[in-house]
């Protein structure tokens, strides 16, 4: 008789806030081809002549100022959405965390998975959008190793869910408290940025649509199905509508990039300079990349923007949590896996 399990699959944390374990972490993260897309060559030269000799020390430095008792955030946090969804299924289906780069490792948990009788598998990428340097790397090493396995398991994806309305609710509900207490001048959506030219590469018309035909993220349509910043878009646009918020009253900028190529603009860093610079006194800001608070969320909004916004003039700027083990997102993540397995009969 066919039995049924979970993966949930984030991206990946170091093993500790050490330059060591950042280096190890770094250089499986950083050599995935979907994740540095050029020439081997050059991903070589950037990875190991550029980055690994200098980014390690400063990085670990970052995770030192947001790791706890308990460990990395992001693990953290999996775990317990872990333990939650376990209760919250009852045992009826047994329930595994894994993530993309470092432990524990997609290949290890299909094999424990497995070693319980597990022989169909919902696999819930945490990454409410698509991009293929996260939801797409992530979805094709548990294809890769499912068929490493001699039995392999039937797999059901769930697919990203960045306009799901319980998840822009929930997204809305972390945001609705703080519109009373600080009364924000501006609310920043900030997602995770992209290279422009990988978001190029998603595009279906080989980037004759992406960023080229005006108004192309307006709205979701066949041509920009596959693309991250027109998904990224219907988010905001969803919390803003539940929210209530004035056009003018929120900005939606993109965070993270590394290197010197083009990325997804406007930048959140920049933005938060100039809105203090503008006089804009109080800041509230959302990421909705990141179902669990992470160094990005932490450090980068959290410590960095928050720091960069007072020393430019501005007042106070506020993180908005990310869901992390919030009940009510427990009970989204697993309607989610319900109706993909619904959907499937698998």
């Amino acid at each position: 008789m066919a039995k049924r399990g979970v993966l949930l699959v984030n991206l990946g944390t170091p093993a500790a806030p050490t330059p060591g374990a950042v280096r190890r972490y770094l250089r499986a993260f950083l050599g995935d081809p979907r994740v540095l897309d050029g020439p081997a060559w050059l991903r070589w030269l950037l990875l190991h002549v550029v980055i690994l000799p200098r980014r390690p020390r400063r990085s670990a430095e970052a995770y030192a100022r947001i790791w706890t008792d308990a460990g990395s955030p992001l693990l953290v946090h999996g775990e317990r959405l872990r333990q939650q969804l376990a209760e919250r299924v009852g045992g009826a289906m047994p329930v595994a965390l894994a993530m993309r780069y470092g432990v524990p490792s997609i290949r290890d948990r299909l094999r424990s998975l497995a070693e319980v009788g597990v022989d169909r598998v919902t696999v819930m990428p945490l990454f409410p959008h698509y991009a293929t340097s996260s939801w797409g790397s992530a979805v094709a090493n548990v294809y890769a190793e499912a068929a490493r396995c001699w039995n392999t398991p039937s797999l059901q994806v769930v697919p990203p869910y960045f306009d799901h309305p319980d998840y822009l609710e929930l997204l809305a509900a972390r945001v609705r408290p703080l519109l009373t207490e600080l009364r924000p001048d501006k609310v920043v959506i900030s997602f995770h940025g992209l290279p422009v030219r990988q978001l190029r590469k998603s595009d279906p018309a080989h980037g004759a649509y992406c960023l080229r035909v005006p108004g192309c993220c307006e709205r979701m349509r066949p041509e920009n199905g596959w693309c991250y910043r027109a998904q990224c878009m219907a988010t905001a646009r969803g919390v803003a509508a539940r929210l209530r918020l004035a056009p003018d009253h929120y900005l939606i900028t993109f965070q993270s990039r590394l290197g010197r190529e083009p990325w997804i603009e406007p930048y959140t860093d920049v933005t938060v300079r100039t809105l203090a610079r503008q006089g804009i006194r109080r800041v509230v800001i959302l990421s909705p990349s990141f179902v669990a608070d992470c160094l990005e969320t932490l450090e980068e909004i959290g410590i960095l923007a928050a720091r960069d916004f007072v020393r430019h003039g501005g007042e106070r700027l506020v993180l908005v949590p990310a869901l992390n083990s919030d009940p009510a997102w427990v009970d989204v993540v697993a309607a989610l896996i319900t109706n993909a397995c619904r959907e499937k009969n698998v």
